[in-house]
């Protein structure tokens, strides 16, 4: 199953975070993939808003991996200059320590990606409108998308 959703402004991208946010649960593995500039940043700030983080939220581009707490502990991951290369990192050891995974540029990490998880890859249309094209993976995340969409 794909959904595909036209976000209209920055706004209806941090709803949508949101909404998935609301249907969280230990272990959530989201997976943003898309050009540079197109939204995955902005959506990682509005689940962490959700999530009641307080802290600014930016790419972790440099320390790769930025853990914060909130409702639940949020890891948010920036693996582009990786380039494929997790070796020595430990990437897999958070995708079962019970907090929400928001990993961008995630398909240059493909082979180690769990199963079960949520793609959304952003599309530029204009310089506004954002299509994001959402794959649930595993019955856990076709439940969600069916919650929120």
């Amino acid at each position: 199953m794909e959904y595909k959703i036209t976000s209209k402004c920055e706004m209806d991208t941090i709803e949508l975070a949101q909404n998935f946010e609301s249907e969280k649960f230990p272990n959530m593995i989201i997976c943003l993939n898309g050009e540079l500039g197109s939204g995955k940043t902005l959506f990682a700030k509005g689940i962490a808003d959700a999530i009641g983080i307080k802290e600014p939220i930016t790419s972790p581009s440099f320390p790769i991996i930025k853990e914060y707490d909130g409702e639940l502990p949020f890891y948010h991951m920036d693996v582009y200059r990786l380039d494929g290369n997790v070796d020595g990192i430990g990437i897999e050891e958070y995708f079962t320590k019970g907090g929400v995974v928001v990993i961008e540029w995630a398909d240059t990490i493909k082979e180690i990606l769990p199963e079960n998880r949520l793609d959304i890859k952003f599309q530029i249309i204009d310089e506004n409108r954002r299509l994001l094209t959402i794959v649930p993976h595993g019955k856990e995340y076709e439940e969600v998308c069916e919650a929120v969409l």
